[in-house]
């Protein structure tokens, strides 16, 4: 009866084995399987989340399909504290193991934001509000000119004061690099004087091929004493640098504001938008020219003159094509600088 009863203990152990030895071999299998998605997912995994409430978003994306083996696996290798929250992309049929190694790694979807050049901090301020995928408060205040134009990369759920963050960051470092450039002979006392003359180029001219250009006549005034005359200084000065929706008068030139170039000394106190890259860079290595006046010549770009007789001819020339084109668009796209120097109003 006891040897009856030991043979019966030994089959039953060496049916377990085998079943044990199966079933985590099935278990194996199955984690590193393709998994049940037919087509690529988003999942996203919120800060904070357990094991438990990562394997239900999971399983509610049908990604795993055996819920209790994720949990398992995951116990058993010792992650659980190692998934990252974040939006994950997963691909169609990717294993548990996959999921696994995804989530550990932190490899979320990165989406971008664009800012462009010239835009004011406000206008930055709102593209950045309005990215429905970022999280948490704004700052309260952001100095204008301190943010880079860029494309930003950031993942959702990212905070929006972390990202603001990275953009004074990336324009900090693009201004020092730019600065330790300089040559010897550069007017500009500080970076943030190339700064403020940067904001004034970018906002000038779209075309980038005009930026040196139009850096080298700023830079020639500002050493002969010359005022900058700059139009969109006085819409900065009027508007804070928001678009005024009508052209500029000849009252606008004459009206008292610390950034009216027509009525002020050098330069403003401060930039008038962010500057892009091409546009510090353009301060800093300016074209050599002795040219000190540039009107629109009716594309887009402008022509430069180095003398007010010369300009005065291009003033008038480019009356003739604004009376031209009228009220098109055209017409209102190019800044202008028409006067000359101490104040004198020419093609006004």
């Amino acid at each position: 009866m006891i040897r009856r009863l030991l043979i019966a203990l030994v089959v039953l152990v060496l049916v377990l084995a085998v079943a044990g030895g199966w079933a985590i071999r099935w278990a194996a299998k199955e984690f590193d399987a393709n998994g049940p998605l037919t087509e690529d997912t988003l999942v996203f995994i919120p800060r904070g989340s357990g094991l438990e409430v990562i394997t239900a978003r999971l399983s509610e994306k049908t990604a795993i399909r055996h819920p209790w083996l994720f949990k398992l696996a995951v116990r058993i290798n010792g992650q659980a504290a190692a998934l990252k929250a974040g939006e994950y992309l997963l691909p169609a049929g990717v294993s548990m193991s996959g999921i696994v190694e995804r989530l550990v790694a932190g490899r979320v979807v990165h989406h971008r934001l664009t800012i462009p050049e010239g835009l004011t901090a406000t206008q930055v301020l709102a593209l950045v509000e309005a990215a429905p995928l970022l999280a948490g408060k704004m700052p309260d205040t952001v100095a204008e000119g301190s943010l880079l134009p860029e494309t930003y990369f950031y993942a959702r759920g990212d905070a929006r004061a972390e990202l603001i963050a990275r953009m004074k960051n990336a324009m900090e470092r693009a201004l020092a690099a730019a600065w330790e450039k300089q040559r010897p002979d550069f007017p500009l006392p500080s970076p943030q004087d190339v700064l403020i003359l940067a904001s004034i180029v970018e906002k000038e001219t779209a075309l980038p091929e005009e930026r040196p250009r139009i850096a080298a006549v700023f830079l020639n005034r500002l050493k002969l004493g010359m005022r900058l005359q700059s139009d969109p200084t006085v819409v900065y000065g009027l508007s804070g640098g928001a678009p005024l929706g009508r052209a500029l008068t000849t009252n606008d030139l004459v009206t008292p504001s610390p950034y009216n170039t027509y009525v002020i000394d050098g330069l403003p106190p401060g930039p008038i938008a962010n500057p892009g890259w091409d546009a510090i860079r353009a301060v800093l290595e300016p074209a050599q020219s002795d040219e000190l006046y540039f009107v629109a010549d009716g594309s887009g770009g402008h022509i430069f003159a180095r003398t007010l007789a010369e300009h005065n001819h291009n003033v008038a020339k480019w009356r003739r094509i604004k009376k031209t084109l009228g009220a098109s668009p055209l017409a209102r796209r190019a800044p202008q600088q028409q006067v000359a120097p101490g104040g004198g109003q020419q093609g006004k």
